[in-house]
Parts: structure tokens; sequence; C-alpha cells
């Protein structure tokens, strides 16, 4: 299994002190996250976007670009392009020019965006939402497929055989579809043959299963074979679990809280909190030990082939922040690759 971090740059004051860090601050942070991220082995980074004031990624492509340029190994994702409101071509373009800064690590995670800010300021209407995202996750793909490119559609102009540059060094460029819960848009990610980032932030994961099996029947039915899917969550790690909770709750408070306000979700609690760090709440939220147990656990039920963990659910101090990705890359993570080797092992060889 692939293990690693995303991040959306949250820009949120401090809870306990009401500091909040400059863009450049937030920027540097986040870059430095990075970093130890790859210094430590995990696999994955990636790092979202968002038009508002309390996040500070705009543009995932030049965020991993920088990151291109200070890393060696750990493979570089958006999480997501909102490619809805966007122009597939350039969105090809700029992670085809990370992929060829990065020796070949880039990948786009493609979705829908869980905020609507893009679509205002980039001139789309909102009543089109499913139309754009089909359309452009077309157009994405036939762009990734060849290197001239004849496509036709309503909400872009056509393009007669043109060269779209560069081409990047990954062929084809991996494309991730994000998925919140919608069952057309698994499906429809396993009929295209793209992998699967199945987000879960709420709930109880067994609920989440159906997603999976419909992104895997839709995926065999074409005849793509099994894919890879990813689970994305909420979380931090701390030495002890109530170290954890007493660090993570107030910055995860206030911002789920903000959000909440403006989708009108009753005021999140404590107890709702650590209800969510239960073994089947959505958040991984403990001590190494507890994330291990839970990343397994959500293993037996979606057989899943990567785990990304958002750790800064708003703003967390970058000491602890840097700590929580030390402890998940030198703890977390060898005993979980460990273990799901000896089930697969041990898979392979029953009758």
């Amino acid at each position: 299994m692939e293990l690693g971090i995303y991040t959306f740059g949250e820009l949120t004051p401090d809870p306990q002190t009401g500091r909040q860090v400059t863009p450049a601050e937030r920027m540097h942070d986040l870059l430095e996250e990075v970093e130890l991220a790859d210094r430590l082995g995990l696999e994955v980074f990636g790092v979202g976007e968002h038009h508002r004031p309390d996040y500070i990624v705009s543009a995932p492509a030049v965020v991993l670009g920088a990151a291109a340029a200070r890393t060696s190994d750990i493979r570089l994702t958006s999480a997501v392009n909102i490619i809805s409101s966007d122009d597939p071509v350039r969105v090809f373009q700029q992670f085809a020019t990370v992929d060829l800064i990065s020796d070949g690590r880039a990948e786009i995670m493609a979705g829908r965006g869980s905020f609507i800010e893009s679509f205002p300021l980039f001139g789309y209407d909102l009543s089109q939402y499913d139309e754009l995202f089909s359309e452009k996750l077309e157009l994405l793909l036939e762009v990734r497929k060849s290197e001239h490119v004849t496509w036709s559609g309503r909400h872009r102009p056509a393009i007669e055989g043109l060269g779209v540059y560069p081409r990047p060094v990954q062929d084809p460029l991996p494309v991730w579809v994000a998925v919140g819960g919608t069952p057309e848009s698994a499906a429809r990610a396993g009929m295209l043959g793209l992998p699967m980032a199945l987000g879960i932030i709420g709930g109880m994961p067994e609920r989440f299963a159906p997603f999976v099996e419909l992104h895997r029947q839709a995926a065999a039915r074409v005849g793509h074979g099994r894919l890879p899917v990813s689970i994305n969550s909420h979380g931090y790690i701390a030495e002890t679990r109530e170290q954890a909770a007493e660090d993570a709750y107030p910055a995860y408070a206030l911002m789920m809280n903000r959000i909440g306000q403006e989708r009108g979700w009753r005021p999140m609690t404590r107890q709702d909190f650590n209800a969510a760090m239960t073994l089947r709440g959505a958040n991984f939220v403990g001590s190494p030990q507890d994330v291990i147990d839970k990343i397994l656990f959500q293993y037996d039920i979606f057989q899943h082939d990567r785990f990304l963990l958002q750790i800064t659910v708003g703003a967390m101090p970058h000491g602890k922040v840097m700590r929580s990705i030390e402890l998940f890359a030198t703890e977390v993570a060898p005993a979980v690759r460990e273990e799901v080797a000896r089930r697969t092992r041990e898979k392979a060889t029953t009758p």
C-alpha cells in the first residue's frame, strides 16, 4: 500500500493564540512538509485547489513544481484539480511540466471540488456542474492519449488536429478521479479505466464499500481489470491518543464549523469529534497504533492500494504538523506496509 499526505494549505487563525501566519509563511511551511515526507519515505504528497481566503493553494501545479525541485522520490499529485472550471489542455500542460521537473512523479487528481467559488470566478454556470465535469474529463483524457488532438464539445472551442506540448515523462500521465458520495462518479471512473480516490471525511467506512465495488464492477465489465483505489481522510498523529485529540480538536472544530456555518450544518462538538476517532469513525486521529489499526480495519473493507492523510484540517502549529508526518512515516507506514504485504502473501497461498 502507498501511504502519503495531502493538504489544501489551510490559512486560519491558531485557535489557541489567535495568530495567523502569512500566506508566504504557510507556503514555506507546506514545502517543508513535502520535503520531510519525501525524506522519510512516504510515497505520495497531494495539494488541493481552492479559491477562498482560508486556503493558499489555488494553483496546485505551481506548488507541486516547487516541490518537485526540492524532492527526489515522492509522487506529487493534485488533490484535487477542479477541472469543471478549468481548461483541461492547460491542466495537462501544467502537470506535464511538473512531470518533467520531477522526472516522472506527477499525477492529476480530477474532481468537482467541494466548494463552488471557482465557477463564478471563471465564468461557469453552476447549473451545468455535472455536464462540465464530464465533458472536460473527456478532453483531458484525449489530450493525455494523443499529441495531436481533434475534439469538440459544448463548453470549450473545438480543437482541430492541434498539438499539445510539452509531453510528460510518463505515458500515460496518471489521472485519478476524486469521488465523494456519488455512485455514478465511482462507476464512471471504473468504465473509463481510471483509478479512484474516495474521500471519507464523515460517517462509518462500511457505507462507502459499495462505491469501491461499483468502481471495480464497472472496470471489469469493460475489460480494464483491477484499478487502484485510494482512501483519503482527515487525521492527526501524536505520541498518545489523548495528546492527538487535544492538539487536533481546536483547529479541526474551528475550520469545520466555519464551513458548517456556510452550509447550514449544526456545530461540531467535542463529542462528535471523539466519535469520529473511534475505529469505525471517519477521522484518523490518535497514537501511531490507533492509526495503524484503523488503516488495517479499512483495508479489510476496501482492499485499497493507497491511503492519504490530511493532517492540516485547520491551522496547526508547524512543529506539530512536522512531528505528525514523522510519526506517520516512521511508525505507521512501515507497520501498515508489512501487515498488508503479509495479508497479501497469505491470500495468495490460501487454496
